[in-house]
Order: C-alpha cells, then sequence, then structure tokens
C-alpha cells in the first residue's frame, strides 16, 4: 500500500537518534506490517531530522503525551506513544507500530494531519497538545 500522503499534510520533525531507530524498525516490519512500514517510513524520509536539543517541545516524539482529536468522529484521545514492547493501551500507551502513532509522530501543536486507519479510511488527526518526557 505505498501511498504519497504528504502533499498539503504539514512538515514533521523528528529526533535524530529515533528516526534511526523508527527506520529499523519499520523495515524490520515491512514483511508482516506493510502498510504501517510504508506509512512510517514515508514519514520519516519527509521529516527534518534534527538533535533533540533543536526539536521543539510542542512537536510529538516518542514517548511523548498526546492529546488528539480525530476530526471524523470528534473523539479527543490522549495517548502516549511508544515502542512496541510497551505498548499497553489499557495504559494509554501505543505502539508507534500503529496507524494512528506513525501518523502523530514528529506534528506539532495545533497541526492536523490527512491519515488512513486501519481499514484504509482517511481521517483527519489534530493534535491539541503534547507533553515531553523527562529526558536525561
Amino acid at each position: 500500500m505505498t501511498r504519497s500522503l504528504s502533499r498539503g499534510n504539514p512538515p514533521v520533525y523528528f529526533i535524530d537518534s529515533e528516526a534511526d531507530s523508527l527506520t529499523n524498525l519499520a523495515l524490520g516490519v515491512a514483511n508482516s506490517m506493510p502498510d504501517v512500514s510504508d506509512l512510517l517510513l514515508s514519514e520519516i524520509t519527509r521529516a527534518k531530522v534534527q538533535a533533540p536539543s533543536r526539536i521543539a517541545p510542542d512537536v510529538v516524539t516518542m514517548h511523548s503525551t498526546v492529546e488528539f482529536v480525530d476530526e471524523a468522529s470528534g473523539a479527543d484521545r490522549t495517548v502516549q506513544i511508544v515502542y512496541p514492547a510497551q505498548a499497553d493501551i489499557s495504559a494509554g500507551r501505543i505502539s508507534i507500530l500503529t496507524p494512528i502513532a506513525a501518523g502523530l509522530i514528529g506534528l506539532r501543536e495545533g497541526q492536523s494531519i490527512n491519515w488512513p486507519d486501519r481499514d484504509g479510511r482517511t481521517r483527519t488527526l489534530t493534535v491539541v497538545k503534547v507533553t515531553q518526557p523527562t529526558r536525561i
């Protein structure tokens, strides 16, 4: 399912080390999860990759907590984006290998993106608030 969703979508920003880790993760699941792999690799390719100190605090990064609105349903959700081994939907931690997380990563507060859901329908996701984890 190679899609070009970047037209009309806002710029995205990735931390350099996270971009490397996420590229390896996406390539590793290319056979078992080709749709999410393609979407995530597409976002990484178009991203402005920067050192952690240059990433604005309102950018969705790994381990950040993001409040967003699904414009199709009007649902307002708050989730933390994590690596697959840390995912626990009941605790609000969603894997980066879900379509929603792959769409939100790299966005800034106030930005919206048109993004496919698991059923292939395009949804508009709007970032309301980003809370960064404590980084050591």
